[in-house]
């Protein structure tokens, strides 16, 4: 049987920050205001394991290829590790070590009992079968199944994943194990023990950030506006939720470009289009098409990054109009482009606090599988909107009492809960 080329990992991209780079340009401010001892310093900042695996898919036409996959556990402090997997042909070991960080850091914020983790695969989903996706999903699995574990790694989806993988994966986890193991992933279909709310959560959480930081700085919902970059499973519900609370949501953009309506796009109706044309906006006559890095710039009231890492730089944060940056993407602000975005005090809710609403409820949902006891969907949303918003007033205060950024007073939250449970368990 031939084989083909592996698929490695690619050189980092030029013309973006390293991920890791600025999460631990950001970790090291929080570190020095906390006085954290070398000790604890070492044991938070650096990966608990980095996992790579190669593995082998066969493909349609008979070939077999081989794909990179990776896992990185950052930690397991508060508890086991939580962290999505992508399927993405620019994932890369820096990029997945980073966002591992970010999972920690994002758990703690928000107080449940979870570690941070992150895994990805580097391929294209979009030009793969159902069939080569499912065999890629279960392979990765086999590779990794003495890391997942319903106490030990709990994945979940990412980008170019979703509940069908995530279907995949507990399946062929529950064979390893010879017993069903909902548990074992979050995420997944509402018949396999997925949870009520989950499908809406990350884009509710930044509804509810996007909210109580409007709140803070004085401006009406009701007379204001906001564009959303991104319109996938996050923007698109921050979109819809935002417009619900009285925004007029002016932009929104997505792999196809941009499109501005001056009077507020219909939310509903962008959505249903992007449904009806493979998740594309292209062609939507509901706004007139612009450049996609204008409407970062936009004259908007609240600005809504929810796509991918660095969008927002030294190059382009001076020209940002916004009063507030509600980041609903994991690291959408590179670290060159903080102390700028605070010069001109536009006030961010930090990816760490604004997007833990999907980690929040699949924490539900663990909760739910381990139970055996589904909850009703106003108990996920009354529950989840309660813990974002003492998160996001801890947060202030935090920010407040030192004088910093939102975005530092989040990471200062985060690594001071994590450093005082290593003291207490002892420092294993």
């Amino acid at each position: 049987m031939a084989v083909s080329t592996v698929y490695k990992e690619p050189a980092p991209l030029v013309d973006r920050e390293n991920p890791l780079e600025s999460m631990m340009s950001r970790f090291n401010v929080a570190a020095e205001i906390l006085g954290l001892d070398d000790e604890t310093y070492n044991v938070l900042k650096a990966p608990d394991k980095q996992i790579i695996v190669n593995i082998p898919v066969t493909m349609d036409n008979g070939q077999r290829r081989v794909f990179e996959g990776y896992r990185v556990v950052h930690n397991t402090i508060l508890g086991p590790s939580k962290g999505g997997i992508r399927y993405d042909m620019h994932v890369h070991l820096d990029e997945v070590k980073a966002l591992a960080a970010w999972m920690t850091w994002k758990c703690a914020v928000v107080d449940i009992p979870y570690g941070g983790a992150k895994g990805g695969i580097i391929c294209d989903p979009t030009t793969m079968s159902p069939g080569e996706i499912e065999r890629l999903t279960r392979g990765y699995t086999l590779a990794m199944k003495d890391v997942f574990g319903p106490d030990r790694d709990i994945p979940a989806p990412d980008m170019g994943t979703g509940p069908r993988e995530m279907a995949w994966l507990m399946d062929e986890f529950s064979k390893t194990t010879g017993m069903t193991s909902p548990a074992v992933v979050t995420g997944k279909p509402l018949v396999l023990g997925g949870s009520l709310g989950r499908v809406e959560a990350t884009g509710r959480g930044v509804m509810v950030s996007a909210i109580a930081a409007m709140k803070k700085l004085g401006m009406d919902p009701k007379q204001s506006s906001v564009a959303v970059q991104g319109f996938g499973n996050v923007g698109s519900w921050a979109a819809k939720l935002l417009s619900e609370k009285g925004l007029k949501v002016k932009g929104v953009s997505d792999i196809s470009g941009a499109y501005w309506n001056e009077n507020g796009i219909n939310i509903d109706e962008a959505i249903a289009y992007k449904n009806a044309h493979n998740g594309r906006l292209d062609g939507f006559t509901g706004a007139v098409k612009m450049d996609a890095d204008e409407l970062l710039i936009s004259p908007v009231d609240v600005l809504v990054p929810a796509a991918v890492e660095d969008v927002i730089t030294e190059h382009n944060a001076n020209d940002i109009k916004a009063k507030l940056i509600v980041e609903g993407a994991n690291g959408p602000t590179a670290a060159s482009a903080d102390p700028i975005i605070r010069d001109k005090k536009i006030m961010v809710v930090p990816d760490i606090l604004a997007n833990s609403g999907g980690v929040t409820v699949s924490y539900f949902e663990w909760v739910q599988n381990r139970l055996g006891y589904k909850w009703s969907e106003n108990m996920v949303i009354e529950r989840a909107e309660r813990i974002m918003t003492d998160a996001f007033e801890k947060v202030y205060a935090t920010a407040e009492k030192y004088n910093v950024t939102m975005r530092i007073a989040a990471y200062v939250v985060a690594i001071d809960k994590v450093a005082q449970t290593y003291k207490y368990r002892g420092g294993f």
